[in-house]
């Protein structure tokens, strides 16, 4: 595949990121879903956002099946993109939970995007700890938000 045709690709994943539902599902698993445990997992997965995570979920598995299977060069999509670092970071402290309770391949192209990726596994614990500072400044401002109401 020539890079012009891996552009195209590139440049139509972010077409799709950008269509108004998967924004809305990308910033509440961004900014809201923040699982610690399988419970809250199944809390999300059972419950009322159920179809934004697996949006989210399902949409980053996808993106790294392309990338596994040559469609779009690793360095390409990792010079591109960065929010599938994010979306594993959330979920891989309890993915073994998850497989089995879902299946063992539940995220499985994603993670061996993370894999292949240089220093993926580093990049994930990285954004965890920065999404841990993150999510404390989110909170900061909806609380000083909520005290000029």
């Amino acid at each position: 595949m020539s890079i012009q045709e891996e552009a195209g690709l590139i440049l139509r994943l972010y077409e799709l990121r950008r269509e108004d539902t998967m924004r809305k599902a990308r910033n509440w698993f961004a900014r809201e879903f923040n699982p610690q445990s399988m419970a809250d997992f199944n809390s999300a997965f059972f419950g009322a956002q159920t179809g934004y995570l697996r949006m989210v979920y399902t949409y980053w598995d996808m993106a790294a099946a392309l990338v596994n299977n040559g469609a779009i060069s690793l360095q390409l999509f990792n010079d591109t993109n960065g929010e599938h670092i994010l979306a594993f970071s959330k979920l891989d402290p309890i993915l073994g939970e998850i497989r089995a309770a879902f299946g063992p391949g539940f995220l499985a192209n994603l993670e061996k995007l993370i894999d292949a990726t240089p220093d993926g596994r580093k990049r994930v614990a990285a954004m965890r700890e920065g999404m841990k500072a993150a999510l404390a400044q989110f909170a900061a401002a909806e609380q000083a938000k909520a005290g000029q109401a």
